[in-house]
Protein backbone atom coordinates (compact mmCIF):
# COMPACT_ATOMS: atom_id res chain seq x y z
CA UNK A 1 0.00 0.00 0.00
CA UNK A 2 1.26 2.83 -0.81
CA UNK A 3 2.84 5.05 2.24
CA UNK A 4 0.70 8.17 1.67
CA UNK A 5 -2.33 6.83 1.41
CA UNK A 6 -1.76 4.46 4.23
CA UNK A 7 -1.05 7.56 6.44
CA UNK A 8 -4.05 9.56 5.29
CA UNK A 9 -6.07 5.94 6.11
CA UNK A 10 -4.07 6.41 9.81
CA UNK A 11 -5.20 9.96 10.31
CA UNK A 12 -8.18 9.96 9.09
CA UNK A 13 -9.15 6.60 11.51
CA UNK A 14 -7.69 8.67 14.21
CA UNK A 15 -9.33 11.86 13.62
CA UNK A 16 -12.88 9.82 13.48
CA UNK A 17 -11.96 8.06 16.52
CA UNK A 18 -11.82 11.57 17.66
CA UNK A 19 -15.16 12.68 16.66
CA UNK A 20 -17.16 10.05 17.33
CA UNK A 21 -15.45 9.73 20.90
CA UNK A 22 -16.66 13.33 21.18
CA UNK A 23 -19.87 12.78 20.34
CA UNK A 24 -20.26 9.73 22.79
CA UNK A 25 -19.25 12.07 25.76
CA UNK A 26 -21.47 14.24 24.82
CA UNK A 27 -24.30 14.59 27.74
CA UNK A 28 -27.46 14.11 26.27
CA UNK A 29 -30.05 16.22 27.93
CA UNK A 30 -33.80 14.41 28.92
CA UNK A 31 -36.86 16.62 28.94
CA UNK A 32 -38.10 15.86 32.78
CA UNK A 33 -42.03 16.80 33.50
CA UNK A 34 -42.22 18.55 37.17
CA UNK A 35 -44.01 20.61 39.32
CA UNK A 36 -44.37 22.98 42.25
CA UNK A 37 -47.03 25.29 43.79
CA UNK A 38 -47.14 29.26 44.32
CA UNK A 39 -46.22 29.02 47.64
CA UNK A 40 -42.79 28.31 50.10
CA UNK A 41 -42.04 24.51 48.48
CA UNK A 42 -41.42 26.39 45.39
CA UNK A 43 -38.36 28.49 46.63
CA UNK A 44 -35.88 25.45 46.70
CA UNK A 45 -36.85 24.60 43.00
CA UNK A 46 -36.69 28.11 41.67
CA UNK A 47 -33.35 28.52 40.74
CA UNK A 48 -33.26 25.11 39.08
CA UNK A 49 -36.53 26.73 36.61
CA UNK A 50 -34.21 29.72 35.79
CA UNK A 51 -31.20 27.39 34.84
CA UNK A 52 -33.52 25.22 32.70
CA UNK A 53 -35.13 28.31 30.95
CA UNK A 54 -31.41 29.91 30.22
CA UNK A 55 -30.30 26.45 29.02
CA UNK A 56 -27.87 25.95 32.15
CA UNK A 57 -29.41 22.96 33.68
CA UNK A 58 -28.38 19.31 32.95
CA UNK A 59 -31.85 18.56 31.74
CA UNK A 60 -34.41 20.24 30.24
CA UNK A 61 -37.12 21.13 32.65
CA UNK A 62 -40.68 21.38 31.27
CA UNK A 63 -42.37 22.53 34.55
CA UNK A 64 -45.87 23.18 35.97
CA UNK A 65 -46.59 26.35 38.74
CA UNK A 66 -50.31 25.02 40.09
CA UNK A 67 -52.09 27.76 42.23
CA UNK A 68 -53.30 25.02 44.14
CA UNK A 69 -52.54 21.41 44.66
CA UNK A 70 -55.41 19.68 43.02
CA UNK A 71 -53.98 20.46 40.06
CA UNK A 72 -50.65 18.54 40.76
CA UNK A 73 -52.59 15.52 41.79
CA UNK A 74 -54.44 15.42 38.73
CA UNK A 75 -51.07 15.65 36.78
CA UNK A 76 -48.93 13.27 38.55
CA UNK A 77 -52.15 10.75 38.57
CA UNK A 78 -52.36 11.13 35.06
CA UNK A 79 -48.44 10.76 34.26
CA UNK A 80 -48.42 13.90 32.65
CA UNK A 81 -45.83 15.42 35.63
CA UNK A 82 -42.13 13.17 36.74
CA UNK A 83 -41.66 14.72 39.67
CA UNK A 84 -43.37 17.36 41.77
CA UNK A 85 -43.44 19.57 44.76
CA UNK A 86 -46.61 19.12 47.27
CA UNK A 87 -47.97 19.15 50.75
CA UNK A 88 -46.50 16.01 53.08
CA UNK A 89 -49.50 14.82 53.48
CA UNK A 90 -51.07 14.70 50.05
CA UNK A 91 -47.97 12.66 48.98
CA UNK A 92 -49.15 10.30 51.45
CA UNK A 93 -52.90 10.35 49.66
CA UNK A 94 -51.38 10.10 46.79
CA UNK A 95 -49.25 6.87 47.22
CA UNK A 96 -52.72 5.19 48.37
CA UNK A 97 -54.16 6.72 45.75
CA UNK A 98 -52.09 5.19 42.84
CA UNK A 99 -50.68 2.08 44.68
CA UNK A 100 -47.39 2.87 45.22
CA UNK A 101 -47.06 4.64 41.46
CA UNK A 102 -46.67 8.26 43.44
CA UNK A 103 -43.06 8.08 46.48
CA UNK A 104 -41.60 10.03 48.28
CA UNK A 105 -37.44 11.37 47.64
CA UNK A 106 -37.20 14.22 49.82
CA UNK A 107 -38.09 16.60 52.25
CA UNK A 108 -38.04 20.51 50.71
CA UNK A 109 -39.48 22.39 53.31
CA UNK A 110 -40.15 21.95 57.15
CA UNK A 111 -42.53 24.46 59.00
CA UNK A 112 -43.70 27.93 57.68
CA UNK A 113 -46.44 28.58 60.65
CA UNK A 114 -45.46 31.23 62.74
CA UNK A 115 -47.31 32.83 65.73
CA UNK A 116 -48.20 36.48 65.93
CA UNK A 117 -49.74 39.10 68.09
CA UNK A 118 -49.67 42.80 68.87
CA UNK A 119 -47.61 43.65 72.40
CA UNK A 120 -45.38 40.67 74.12
CA UNK A 121 -48.23 38.55 76.06
CA UNK A 122 -46.62 35.60 74.47
CA UNK A 123 -43.78 33.73 75.23
CA UNK A 124 -44.45 30.38 74.99
CA UNK A 125 -47.44 28.14 73.52
CA UNK A 126 -48.79 27.51 77.26
CA UNK A 127 -49.45 31.55 77.41
CA UNK A 128 -52.23 31.09 74.74
CA UNK A 129 -54.44 29.77 77.80
CA UNK A 130 -57.74 32.31 77.12
CA UNK A 131 -56.86 33.72 74.14
CA UNK A 132 -58.56 33.66 70.72
CA UNK A 133 -56.12 32.31 68.07
CA UNK A 134 -57.46 33.06 64.21
CA UNK A 135 -55.87 30.66 61.37
CA UNK A 136 -57.02 29.15 58.38
CA UNK A 137 -57.10 25.57 57.73
CA UNK A 138 -60.24 24.23 59.31
CA UNK A 139 -59.92 20.84 58.67
CA UNK A 140 -56.65 20.29 57.32
CA UNK A 141 -53.09 20.63 58.57
CA UNK A 142 -52.79 23.84 60.27
CA UNK A 143 -56.10 22.77 62.42
CA UNK A 144 -54.03 19.38 63.78
CA UNK A 145 -50.53 21.17 63.86
CA UNK A 146 -52.27 23.79 66.31
CA UNK A 147 -54.49 21.46 68.06
CA UNK A 148 -51.62 19.00 68.37
CA UNK A 149 -49.25 21.41 69.76
CA UNK A 150 -51.98 22.73 72.43
CA UNK A 151 -52.06 19.21 73.41
CA UNK A 152 -48.27 18.90 73.88
CA UNK A 153 -48.37 22.25 76.34
CA UNK A 154 -51.06 20.50 78.21
CA UNK A 155 -53.85 22.97 77.04
CA UNK A 156 -57.06 21.58 75.60
CA UNK A 157 -57.71 23.03 72.11
CA UNK A 158 -61.55 23.12 72.75
CA UNK A 159 -62.24 24.86 76.49
CA UNK A 160 -58.66 26.32 77.01
CA UNK A 161 -58.57 28.48 73.96
CA UNK A 162 -61.06 29.52 71.14
CA UNK A 163 -60.32 29.35 67.59
CA UNK A 164 -61.58 31.06 65.11
CA UNK A 165 -61.08 29.55 61.12
CA UNK A 166 -61.12 32.01 57.97
CA UNK A 167 -60.84 30.62 54.31
CA UNK A 168 -58.07 32.85 53.80
CA UNK A 169 -55.02 34.15 55.14
CA UNK A 170 -55.71 37.39 54.04
CA UNK A 171 -58.92 37.45 55.86
CA UNK A 172 -56.45 36.64 59.10
CA UNK A 173 -54.24 39.71 58.04
CA UNK A 174 -57.34 42.04 57.99
CA UNK A 175 -58.14 40.79 61.26
CA UNK A 176 -54.81 41.57 62.49
CA UNK A 177 -55.17 44.90 61.75
CA UNK A 178 -58.73 45.89 62.92
CA UNK A 179 -58.19 44.35 66.08
CA UNK A 180 -55.18 45.77 68.36
CA UNK A 181 -55.75 42.38 70.96
CA UNK A 182 -55.87 39.91 67.85
CA UNK A 183 -53.81 36.64 67.83
CA UNK A 184 -53.03 34.66 64.51
CA UNK A 185 -51.03 31.68 63.37
CA UNK A 186 -50.42 32.65 59.85
CA UNK A 187 -48.04 30.70 57.45
CA UNK A 188 -45.44 32.55 55.39
CA UNK A 189 -45.23 34.95 53.32
CA UNK A 190 -48.66 36.33 54.74
CA UNK A 191 -46.59 36.97 58.44
CA UNK A 192 -44.43 38.97 56.72
CA UNK A 193 -47.24 41.15 54.77
CA UNK A 194 -49.57 41.19 58.47
CA UNK A 195 -46.35 42.73 59.49
CA UNK A 196 -45.75 45.33 57.20
CA UNK A 197 -49.02 46.20 57.34
CA UNK A 198 -49.16 46.72 61.14
CA UNK A 199 -45.84 48.02 62.22
CA UNK A 200 -47.35 46.94 65.96
CA UNK A 201 -47.15 43.20 65.14
CA UNK A 202 -44.26 40.59 66.15
CA UNK A 203 -43.54 37.22 65.61
CA UNK A 204 -44.25 35.78 69.28
CA UNK A 205 -43.70 31.99 68.23
CA UNK A 206 -42.50 30.20 65.69
CA UNK A 207 -44.55 27.04 65.19
CA UNK A 208 -41.73 24.32 64.34
CA UNK A 209 -39.87 25.45 67.57
CA UNK A 210 -42.05 24.97 69.41
CA UNK A 211 -43.00 21.65 68.06
CA UNK A 212 -39.44 20.54 68.31
CA UNK A 213 -39.45 21.33 71.40
CA UNK A 214 -42.60 20.08 73.07
CA UNK A 215 -43.24 16.77 70.61
CA UNK A 216 -39.02 16.29 70.17
CA UNK A 217 -39.75 15.93 66.13
CA UNK A 218 -40.54 18.03 63.25
CA UNK A 219 -43.57 19.69 61.36
CA UNK A 220 -42.64 18.66 57.31
CA UNK A 221 -44.45 21.48 55.01
CA UNK A 222 -43.26 20.46 51.77
CA UNK A 223 -42.01 17.20 50.05
CA UNK A 224 -40.67 16.04 46.69
CA UNK A 225 -42.83 13.45 45.15
CA UNK A 226 -42.09 11.42 41.70
CA UNK A 227 -43.31 8.36 39.73
CA UNK A 228 -41.72 5.33 40.80
CA UNK A 229 -42.13 3.92 37.09
CA UNK A 230 -40.19 7.21 36.16
CA UNK A 231 -37.44 6.88 39.10
CA UNK A 232 -36.47 2.67 38.05
CA UNK A 233 -36.84 3.76 34.36
CA UNK A 234 -33.94 6.98 34.64
CA UNK A 235 -31.76 6.11 37.27
CA UNK A 236 -29.19 8.47 35.96
CA UNK A 237 -31.70 11.50 35.55
CA UNK A 238 -33.25 10.98 38.80
CA UNK A 239 -29.68 11.41 40.44
CA UNK A 240 -28.64 14.66 38.26
CA UNK A 241 -32.24 15.84 39.06
CA UNK A 242 -31.44 15.39 42.89
CA UNK A 243 -27.80 16.69 42.43
CA UNK A 244 -29.44 20.06 40.66
CA UNK A 245 -32.29 20.04 43.68
CA UNK A 246 -29.86 20.23 46.19
CA UNK A 247 -27.83 23.11 44.86
CA UNK A 248 -31.42 25.00 44.00
CA UNK A 249 -32.02 24.72 47.48
CA UNK A 250 -28.95 25.90 48.89
CA UNK A 251 -28.79 28.66 46.43
CA UNK A 252 -31.92 30.10 47.83
CA UNK A 253 -31.03 29.96 50.93
CA UNK A 254 -27.82 32.12 50.52
CA UNK A 255 -28.77 33.91 47.98
CA UNK A 256 -31.60 35.66 49.46
CA UNK A 257 -31.84 38.83 46.99
CA UNK A 258 -31.26 36.52 43.90
CA UNK A 259 -34.11 33.97 44.89
CA UNK A 260 -36.83 36.66 45.99
CA UNK A 261 -36.78 38.58 42.35
CA UNK A 262 -36.33 35.00 40.79
CA UNK A 263 -39.80 34.26 42.75
CA UNK A 264 -41.22 37.61 41.83
CA UNK A 265 -40.36 37.00 38.00
CA UNK A 266 -42.11 33.70 38.11
CA UNK A 267 -45.33 35.14 39.84
CA UNK A 268 -44.71 33.22 43.15
CA UNK A 269 -44.27 35.91 45.28
CA UNK A 270 -43.52 39.46 45.37
CA UNK A 271 -39.64 40.61 45.76
CA UNK A 272 -39.69 42.52 49.16
CA UNK A 273 -41.96 40.23 50.71
CA UNK A 274 -40.04 37.45 49.49
CA UNK A 275 -36.47 38.89 50.73
CA UNK A 276 -38.13 39.30 54.36
CA UNK A 277 -39.94 35.57 54.24
CA UNK A 278 -37.30 33.32 53.03
CA UNK A 279 -35.22 33.10 55.90
CA UNK A 280 -38.36 31.88 58.04
CA UNK A 281 -39.63 29.02 55.33
CA UNK A 282 -37.16 26.67 56.67
CA UNK A 283 -36.22 25.73 53.06
CA UNK A 284 -34.14 21.83 53.07
CA UNK A 285 -33.31 19.06 51.40
CA UNK A 286 -33.43 15.73 53.41
CA UNK A 287 -33.74 12.39 51.72
CA UNK A 288 -32.60 8.81 53.28
CA UNK A 289 -33.75 7.74 56.63
CA UNK A 290 -33.62 11.46 57.59
CA UNK A 291 -36.41 12.33 55.28
CA UNK A 292 -38.48 9.12 56.19
CA UNK A 293 -38.09 9.41 60.15
CA UNK A 294 -39.41 12.48 59.82
CA UNK A 295 -42.14 12.17 57.80
CA UNK A 296 -43.40 8.91 59.47
CA UNK A 297 -43.24 10.67 63.01
CA UNK A 298 -45.33 14.01 61.40
CA UNK A 299 -47.65 12.06 59.54
CA UNK A 300 -48.46 9.77 62.81
CA UNK A 301 -49.48 13.15 63.91
CA UNK A 302 -52.37 13.86 61.49
CA UNK A 303 -53.13 10.34 61.71
CA UNK A 304 -54.02 10.10 65.22
CA UNK A 305 -56.45 13.39 64.67
CA UNK A 306 -57.80 12.42 61.18
CA UNK A 307 -56.61 9.42 59.19
CA UNK A 308 -58.41 10.67 56.38
CA UNK A 309 -55.76 13.33 56.38
CA UNK A 310 -53.09 11.04 55.15
CA UNK A 311 -54.87 8.45 52.40
CA UNK A 312 -56.30 6.53 55.85
CA UNK A 313 -53.01 4.37 56.96
CA UNK A 314 -49.01 5.03 57.53
CA UNK A 315 -47.08 2.77 54.86
CA UNK A 316 -43.13 3.12 55.07
CA UNK A 317 -43.32 2.04 51.32
CA UNK A 318 -44.44 5.45 49.94
CA UNK A 319 -40.37 6.36 50.36
CA UNK A 320 -38.17 6.04 47.69
CA UNK A 321 -34.46 5.18 49.77
CA UNK A 322 -32.20 4.75 46.71
CA UNK A 323 -30.56 7.48 46.56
Amino acid sequence: MNRKLLSFLVISCIALSLFTGCAFKEPQKQTIHIGCMKGPTAIGMIHLLSASDAGNSLHAYDYTIAGAADELSAALIKGELDIASVPCNLASILYHKTEGEIVTVAINTLGVLYLVESGDSIQTVSDLKGKTIYSTGQGTTPEYTLRYLLSCANLNPDTDVTIEYKSEAAEVVATLAQNPNAVAMLPQPYVMVALQNNQNLRIALDITTEWESLAGTTIVTGVIVARKSFLEENQGVYQDFLKEYEASANYANTNIDDTADLLEQYDIFKSAIAKKAIPYCNVVYLTGDTMKDNVMAYLQVLYNQNPASIGGSLQEGMFYLEN
